[in-house]
């Protein structure tokens, strides 16, 4: 007889802060790009399935941009250098920085499954390879047409397939194929507002409706771990090289800032204080249970290696996992009551770079057996939660169709599961504090410590340790103990130190330290490097003091993996 399950998605939406403060331009498209494809496309996977509950968490600095393109769309004041193009009406007189924009943007996607199934957009890009050897004189031969061309078609491939289907211009103009005009990209210019626009009260609607729960994470996205100690890095791996610098001065006043500015931003947008926290990347310690609890947060998350390092001891070796992984954990002392809950590291990973592979009802039955598994493997009356967590807007672009077929098969199949119970997290609390001993349910377990970690491999080896990683710490480290000596002087008054503010906030991003690597590929760890040099110079250009010479240097001294023509997936 099949056995009951609570399962609990949590998808993470998350993108970096891509404005330039001093010129109000985005310097990378990738937040309404996103928007258009993937949460759109998550939104609509969950308003058809209105029975599939989840959890779905937008860090702060994300909601800013995407309302900071709905104010553009209003204006019409566009501060997006794509958009600007596409939305332009004469296309020959493209500058040289124009044209290059555009050739080193529209080709950034994956090519397998944005690029190539599209014969007109393959055609693009062969022509692009073509000429790209011969340098700038043989690509003066493309035309105003062609740019028209490949806008429009990098915008369509960057549609979700929601989208798509919902809206006959998309598919009108995919019938189009090629010699799109100015009243073409025009119309998609005005959907992608449309549904940039959409996107904030749709996901409103369903938390409203009680489907889902809308969860947030400190408001820039810092390693929150790190910033109250650097040392902590050193729980998870003992031997393992850390920045000269010994701590990020202030570094508890800084999380506890970020940490009410979130709290603050979801209660404006959504009408309610989140009762969860998602740490960024899932970085977890017990200095920052404590620093949730003292602001009342109800459940946080994080990784199965952080759960399995704080089990683990030199005398014991962990049990199976079915008998420690699905069920809520709690610490003792000041953090006892942060609900703690932890991912299925190979359920999820199967989701974010397995299935896309698969046949997307395959893939959704496998999945769906892999559930009942863990329901008859769990501990004598025991009902298993289980933790399915990854970043909503990465993956997609791996799977055929951004992934419509899985989630429409996975999601129809859980809807008519008669034992698998898709909830929340706080709609699971809310449960355990109303059964009273009545239910089934998972048993707490207590922690005896919690080893500091994140949702990759347990540790904070994706962020610090290396010596690119390192040196940005350092350089942010450094600005920060310049911050700290201008913010106790008359230097500034107080609107400009609420600009230097934000800005510090902005460069404690654990986004930066992710990309420095040469795991990563070359144009986009160039890319990172330089927006985060920009940031820390900008805030130097706050504080009115000189700017380091050093940063003018790239931080990076790998080359990077070479250019292979997709995106790099971000996270877990």
């Amino acid at each position: 007889m099949p056995k009951p399950l609570d399962l609990v998605f949590l998808w993470h939406m998350h993108q970096p802060d891509y404005r330039d403060y001093a010129s109000g331009d985005f310097l990378l498209p990738w937040v309404y790009l996103h928007a258009i494809k993937d949460y759109s496309d998550m939104a609509f996977h969950l308003e058809q399935h209105p029975q599939v509950k989840g959890t779905v968490n937008f860090v702060p600095v994300l909601l800013d941009q995407l309302e900071d393109y709905v104010q553009q769309f209003t204006t019409g004041q566009i501060r997006d250098p794509l958009l600007r193009l596409l939305a332009r009406e004469n296309l020959n007189d493209l500058n040289t920085a124009e044209r290059n924009l555009v050739l080193t943007s529209c080709f950034r996607s994956n090519h397998k499954s944005m690029v190539a199934p599209y014969h007109a957009y393959k055609r693009l890009s062969d022509l692009y390879k073509m000429l790209e050897p011969g340098g700038d004189i043989e690509l003066t031969y493309l035309s105003g047409q062609y740019f028209s061309d490949l806008l429009t078609w990098y915008h369509l491939a960057w549609c979700g397939e929601s989208v798509r289907r919902e809206h006959d211009l998309v598919i009108r103009l995919m019938g189009k194929n090629e010699g799109f005009n100015y009243n073409d990209r025009k119309w998609l210019f005005d959907l992608i507002g449309q549904i940039v626009g959409g996107i904030i009260p749709r996901y409103r609607k369903l938390a409203e409706s009680g489907q889902i729960e809308l969860s947030t994470t400190p408001h820039y996205h810092p390693l929150a771990p790190l910033l109250l100690d650097i040392n902590s890095a050193s729980e998870s791996i003992p031997e393992i090289s850390l920045p000269h610098s010994k701590c990020y001065s202030g570094g508890k006043s800084r999380v506890q800032a970020q940490l009410l500015s979130a709290q603050k931003s979801h209660q404006t947008r959504f009408g309610v204080i989140p009762q969860g926290i998602w740490p960024a990347e899932g970085a977890v310690s017990t200095e920052l249970l404590e620093v949730f609890a003292a602001q009342a947060c109800r459940w946080t998350a994080s990784g199965e290696g952080v759960l399995a390092n704080s089990l683990r001891t030199a005398e014991h070796n962990l049990p199976d996992r079915a008998n420690y992984l699905y069920r809520p954990y709690h610490l003792q002392g000041e953090a006892s009551g942060v609900r703690c809950f932890f991912r299925d590291d190979r359920l999820s990973d199967l989701i974010g770079f397995e299935y896309s592979r698969w046949n997307g009802k395959d893939a959704a039955l496998h999945f769906v057996s892999q559930l009942e598994l863990i329901a008859q493997q769990a501990p004598e009356g025991e009902v298993p939660v289980v933790s399915v967590i990854l970043d909503g807007e990465n993956a997609w672009e791996y799977y055929p169709y951004n992934g419509y077929h899985f989630f429409a098969n996975l999601y129809s199949e859980l809807q008519a599961h008669s034992t698998i119970s898709t909830t929340t997290y706080s709609g699971y609390l809310d449960r355990r504090d109303a059964a009273e001993g009545t239910q089934q349910l998972a048993k707490e377990g207590e922690l005896p410590r919690l080893v500091a970690g994140s949702w990759v491999y347990g540790n904070f080896s994706t962020w610090i340790g290396s010596p690119d990683k390192n040196r940005a710490w350092d350089l942010l480290c450094i600005a920060k103990q310049s911050y700290d000596l201008v913010m106790v002087s008359a230097r500034l008054n107080e609107a400009e130190r609420l600009v230097a503010e934000k800005q510090l906030a902005s460069c404690e991003s654990s986004d930066w330290f992710w990309w420095f690597g040469d795991y990563n590929p070359a144009h986009a760890v160039e890319s990172f490097d330089r927006l985060y040099r920009s940031n820390l110079m900008q805030l130097y250009c706050y504080l009115k003091l000189p700017v380091p010479v050093i940063l003018n240097s790239p931080i990076s001294q790998g080359s990077g993996l070479p250019e292979a023509g997709g995106t790099m997936r971000r996270g877990s």
